[in-house]
């Protein structure tokens, strides 16, 4: 019988990926539907394994090892089991990823050559206390035909394996070990150590993990270290506009990567919105830290230099006061993560300044950060957000889990004929045709 290691299973995988990459469109979407039909049907065994989770979580955080987002990260609920569940089957219902021809060009007469989508090929993410994860990556994996290692932190193991056997049972008409799921945690050096086999890893945790995972390995790796997001009320703000985004961006989710960590404010409208938004932030519980200009105005604790580069993740906001669109622009390059910005102003000359001199994945205006979602940009899901620019950025969905490759059709084409003095002239015409 052979021994289920980290290194089989991602040779089962590397076996199950190649089959994958064949499988019709419809034989994904199935398989995708049956997940999701799974998880609806197992939503008591499921938050069985989720509050021994839960329990164990809430014990490290009166013991001051687990913070209360993470914890709250790791709750599952018959409403987000049936979220979950409208994820996948949202995934499913996307344009298939793959065989699609990105550019199509005519080098000779019937010598014709395409660039096509194509999977990845295996796989691997290590992800953060949140259960939902391995499902969101797994459907996604499936959708775009790569085979996933999935690697869930300790914290939510229980419910981590429950879903895992949930998916594997529901896609047992799919090539076997095209999901693998790995425990231990000796098993993560051991996938950094194999960039023969997989093709991919996505790390998504601490800032502190993600670069330990990037500086340990030779694979390719697709993660954020950081989501230090922004949001800059301008002068020219509709306040009330101002007032629900910054109060969305930080209260709507605290715990995520796309929450404000950072309201900057310009100083010609901070005496008449610090007082209202900050009474609605207190109202909520925000603990809130202010530079000297804030707190001439409101009352709070002073921000130090460390909190302007902290991703807070719980409901804890800086503010500060600048004293123009430039010293916003300014600050945010110095101290973001190059996540997510946003600009709240009736000047759309000055909001185009905004969003084209910052190198964030995601800009907006007049928006919560908190839009920076792969579900909330239509699509389907998201395998985590990558603040890099390569090989893909922001919320990473299908597109960025697919390569390309390039097929050559000819009739007997050599190359002989375009070389030397009788040389053929090549024709490279474009093409509006599919492979």
């Amino acid at each position: 019988m052979t021994e289920h290691t980290a290194e089989t299973k991602v040779k089962e995988a590397q076996t199950a990926a190649l089959e994958l990459a064949t499988l019709s469109d419809d034989e994904r979407r199935q398989g995708l539907n049956s997940i999701a039909d799974a998880i609806d049907a197992h939503h008591e065994e499921i938050l069985e394994a989720n509050e021994k989770d839960v329990t164990a979580g809430e014990e490290m955080l009166a013991e001051g090892e687990y913070s209360q987002a993470l914890v709250d990260r790791l709750e599952l609920s018959p409403s987000k089991l049936e979220s979950i569940a409208e994820m996948v089957r949202s995934v499913a219902e996307q344009e298939d990823p793959l065989e699609k021809t990105l550019a199509a060009r005519r080098l000779d007469t019937d010598l014709e050559l395409y660039k096509v989508a194509v999977p990845i090929g295996v796989v691997g993410t290590v992800f953060e206390s949140r259960p939902d994860a391995l499902v969101q990556i797994a459907a996604l994996c499936l959708r775009s035909g790569n085979a996933v290692i999935l690697k869930g932190g300790s914290e939510a193991s229980h419910s981590n394996r429950v879903l895992y056997e949930i998916i594997r049972e529901a896609t047992e008409t799919l090539p076997d070990g095209w999901a693998q799921l790995i425990e231990a945690r000796e098993d993560v050096d051991a996938l950094l150590e194999m960039d023969d086999a997989i093709d991919l890893l996505m790390p998504r945790g601490s800032s502190e993990f993600v670069r330990y995972i990037q500086n340990n390995t030779s694979i390719p790796v697709l993660g954020h270290t950081e989501g230090i997001c922004h949001v800059y009320v301008d002068e020219a703000a509709d306040l009330t506009m101002a007032s629900n985004v910054a109060y969305d961006a930080k209260v709507q989710y605290p715990a995520v990567c796309n929450a404000v960590e950072t309201l900057l404010v310009h100083r010609d409208v901070a005496e008449e919105f610090l007082p209202e938004i900050t009474a609605r932030y207190a109202d909520a519980g925000v603990e809130l830290r202010g530079d000297d200009a804030v707190r001439e105005i409101v009352e709070m604790d002073t921000a130090t230099e460390d909190d302007w580069s902290t991703e807070y993740g719980d409901l804890i906001l800086s503010i500060r006061v600048v004293d123009s669109l430039g010293d916003a622009i300014s600050h945010i390059t110095n101290y973001g993560s190059k996540h997510t910005e946003s600009i709240v102003t009736d000047d759309d000359e000055r909001a185009s300044q905004f969003m084209r001199s910052l190198d964030s994945a995601s800009v907006f205006h007049n928006a919560s950060t908190r839009f920076s979602d792969g579900y909330r940009f239509g699509l389907g899901a998201e395998v985590g957000i990558s603040t890099g620019k390569i090989h893909a950025r922001g919320p990473v969905g299908l597109e960025g889990l697919t390569t390309y490759k390039y097929h050559l059709e000819g009739d007997g084409h050599v190359v002989a004929s375009y070389t030397g003095e009788d040389a053929k002239p090549y024709l490279h015409e474009e093409l509006d045709a599919e492979w």
